[in-house]
């Protein structure tokens, strides 16, 4: 078990029973969409973002992705780690059927997959993140994984590469590989 000082956002209940055997942290569920007209729920999360900061671990879907982006829209001061999963397809144990994307969600991963993940965001119990000159996206224009021919396919690429989701933006990956990696080896891998 890593013991972790930031609060860390979830989308349900389930993955908070699965995260609390894993991370000694506050776990806040957001209900999923709820979250949007939860407003007592946002000013949590905004507070806990400015005191000890927030991890955002939601599913590698569409709707993880929107109820992630919702939550960085409103915390407007704080620390935001993200984590993300990778794709993983299959099906949950409590679920009749798969999700419409047809992805494990948080509660689907093993504890393995989950600190791994954890790990790659710098959210370790013994360490901190890389530091040095970040990855801007200059780079990721240098080494053709944006705005270039077949540039999308090889940022995909990278991103299966390193058990990331396939739904990343290129700032968003940007932003992941700084936390997972100096500037220079991301340059010599690439």
């Amino acid at each position: 078990m890593i013991k972790v000082k930031q609060a860390i956002i979830v989308e349900g209940k389930y993955d908070k029973i699965k995260l609390s055997t894993l991370v000694d942290a506050v776990i806040i569920p957001t209900n999923g969409f709820g979250i949007y007209k939860d407003e007592e729920k946002k000013q949590l999360i905004r507070s806990l973002a400015e005191k000890t900061g927030i991890i955002i671990l939601t599913d590698s879907d569409s709707a993880g992705f929107r109820i992630r982006s919702h939550i960085r829209n409103i915390v407007k001061k704080g620390e935001i780690i993200n984590v993300y999963i990778p794709d993983i397809f299959g099906k949950e144990k409590r679920k009749a059927e798969p999700s419409k994307q047809g992805k494990l969600g948080v509660e689907g991963m093993s504890h393995e997959i989950l600190l791994a993940a954890f790990h790659k965001a710098g959210v370790t119990a013994d360490s901190t993140p890389p530091k040095g000159d970040p990855i801007t996206k200059a780079d990721l224009l240098e080494k053709g994984l944006v705005g270039g021919e077949n540039s999308a396919q090889r940022r995909a690429e990278l991103q299966q590469k390193l058990g990331l989701p396939e739904l990343l933006s290129a700032n968003m990956l940007i932003e992941i590989l700084n936390v997972m990696m100096t500037r220079d080896k991301f340059l010599d891998m690439t």
